[in-house]
């Protein structure tokens, strides 16, 4: 669900209870849609992330540091400038509405005590963060909004700030819950009483609404038209109770998830009721874990989407023109099976001579490889001499020989390339930070696939990539580590690798290199399962069942001369068939 105006209002409580008085002691900004502040205060040091992604625009506190670029964005330095040393007086949250502002005690550049205040709009593709004056006047924006872009509001520096358009709807806590049942008994049509609660009441999200709905009728999406006189007297009475839980405080974090799979849905500030048993509800330490747990995840894989874009539209027209490109040269072998047929008409000619003549388009020569010796048409080029005739029919025969030659090398290289680019596009599903992506590039760039120019940003470019390999724990204690693109693959499996550890990798199928570290021991049978679980994960079939895993001790594995990264060859092997379970995979991860 979209962080609505009254789960914010929650969320706000929270940090204000947590914030207010403490100091910022440094400002990031690690993507383009997002800000992070690390305060300290009595309660120790607290990162605040506030990100206007436009699918997840939020505000709640983060444990992990974020990977931040080598040169800050503008917008950083400013903040750094106006932000950092600041005392957070408040957050607070304007009315009924999808923001929250930041107030900050801080002093100008003549050391004069002033305010300052950090705006957070959130709201969809419309979120922004903007830094205003103790006047209003706005310092600058994250997102500056000209008169090209609106032509009602516009937001840059030197402008004072203005609030969005207001809503034409009723704030929820003027309204009653008799005037809501009667604006409900007159409603019409075949409009569901939740579409007719979200354009009636302000800051109200859908999941709200049909929540709303569901406890007055038993219905989450009952058409408005059909309502009864007692269904609207148990609507009145449902939306007075929700006003006041809100007013009262009496909010809860809850995360919703898929009872059928455990995947994260949806979150809440209050107990669902209108999923029944198709959702399970569990409660959270606080908001800020409720948010983070909700949207950490699903944030991170879009963030790298976004930043591996590039990489994969270069790897994907790679892979795309090879793949035409083997198709034709497969077609052109093809052809040359006909070869012998060239060399026969040649020699057939040959032994023709003394009844050809130059000038003649055709001629019938007797076929002596034939049992009966039939007589065969054969053409003739008018402009040669019967033995120039066969000399060309020879050539033909030679060109085809050699290029099926030539052809069966060049085809057996592109096959060799295109699964190289294959494993690519897989390694680029495995990349959890710049730093992966780093490393991939410099593996394109030694590849050929992408020029020193694109590989390699300049400001990048003296810094060593210290990606590291996935790391796993077996349940029972043996580690177990998984490359995340071919360079890490090749230096796991003939670098890091003891000769007695165990290899993995999925049969015949794109994926990671995986070692079990035996340190000399025996491993057990649920390490060796496990670790073919990690295996299979970390490969195009992460969502199939019952995957082949080949496995080997190290020493079996070999890398051919020249072969790409990540390609080896190993004849010694076994067999195993595993279903990963990414919830198991995942509890055996090793930060």
């Amino acid at each position: 669900m979209p962080l609505d105006a009254i789960c914010l209002r929650a969320v706000t409580d929270e940090l204000n209870q947590v914030l207010a008085g403490c100091r910022v002691e440094k400002v990031y900004q690690p993507d383009r849609d997002e800000i992070v502040l690390q305060t300290r205060g009595q309660g120790g040091a607290r990162r605040l992330l506030l990100s206007i992604a436009a699918g997840a625009p939020r505000v709640h506190f983060i444990d992990a540091a974020r990977e931040n670029p080598a040169a800050p964005p503008m917008f950083c330095m400013l903040l750094r400038k106006h932000v950092q040393g600041a005392k957070i007086a408040a957050v607070v949250q304007p009315a009924v509405e999808r923001m929250l502002t930041i107030e900050l005690d801080t002093t100008d550049e003549m050391g004069v005590p002033c305010k300052k205040h950090l705006v957070c709009e959130l709201m969809g593709k419309h979120s922004n963060v903007i830094l205003c004056d103790g006047e209003g006047r706005i310092l600058d924006a994250m997102r500056r909004v000209d008169g090209d872009l609106s032509g009602k509001r516009q937001v840059l520096p030197g402008l004072f700030y203005r609030m969005p358009p207001a809503q034409d709807k009723h704030d929820p806590f003027t309204l009653s819950g008799t005037g809501l049942a009667a604006a409900a008994a007159q409603a019409t049509g075949e409009q569901g009483l939740d579409r007719f609660l979200l354009s009636t009441l302000l800051g109200f999200s859908p999941l709200l609404c049909r929540e709303l709905s569901y406890r007055a009728t038993g219905e989450a999406d009952k058409p408005i038209g059909s309502l009864r006189e007692a269904d609207c007297r148990r609507l009145g009475q449902v939306y007075d109770d929700l006003i006041g839980f809100i007013t009262e405080r009496r909010w809860k974090p809850f995360l919703l998830t898929r009872a059928e799979d455990g995947a994260v849905f949806d979150f809440t500030f209050l107990p669902v009721t209108q999923y029944e048993s198709g959702m399970v509800l569990s409660q959270t330490e606080s908001f800020s874990a409720l948010l983070a747990l909700f949207f950490e995840k699903k944030g991170r894989a879009e963030r790298l989407a976004r930043r591996s874009a590039d990489l994969h539209r270069t790897v994907t027209n790679a892979r795309d023109r090879l793949a035409r490109k083997l198709a034709a040269q497969r077609k052109e072998l093809a052809a040359t099976q006909d070869r012998e047929q060239y060399k026969r008409l040649g020699e057939l000619i040959t032994a023709n001579l003394y009844r050809l003549e130059k000038g003649m388009n055709k001629a019938a020569v007797v076929d002596y490889y034939a049992a009966d010796c039939p007589s065969v048409e054969v053409t003739l080029d008018v402009r040669l001499t019967p033995q120039q005739n066969a000399q060309r029919y020879f050539k033909l025969y030679n060109k085809a020989k050699t290029a099926e030659e030539v052809l069966t090398g060049q085809i057996e290289q592109g096959s060799a390339d295109l699964e190289y680019l294959e494993s690519v596009l897989v390694n680029l599903g495995e990349a959890e930070s710049e730093r992966d992506l780093s490393q991939l590039r410099e593996e394109l760039t030694q590849a050929g696939i992408l020029s020193n120019k694109q590989g390699r940003n300049k400001k990048l470019r003296a810094k060593p990539v210290q990606a590291k390999p996935f790391h796993y724990r077996s349940s029972d204690g043996f580690d177990i580590f998984a490359g995340k693109n071919n360079l890490q693959n090749d230096l796991l499996t003939l670098k890091t690798a003891f000769k007695s550890d165990i290899w993995f990798h999925t049969q015949k199928i794109h994926g990671s290199h995986v070692i079990l570290v035996t340190d000399g021991k025996e491993p057990t049978d649920q390490a060796m399962t496990e670790a073919a679980m990690i295996a299979a994960y970390h490969s195009k079939a992460r969502s199939s069942s019952l995957v082949p895993v080949d496995y080997t001790p190290v020493r079996q594995v070999k890398k051919p001369a020249g072969a790409k990264p990540g390609m080896v060859i190993y004849h010694v092997y076994q067999t195993a068939y595993v279903t990963p379970e990414e919830t198991k995979i995942e509890s055996l991860r090793v930060e």
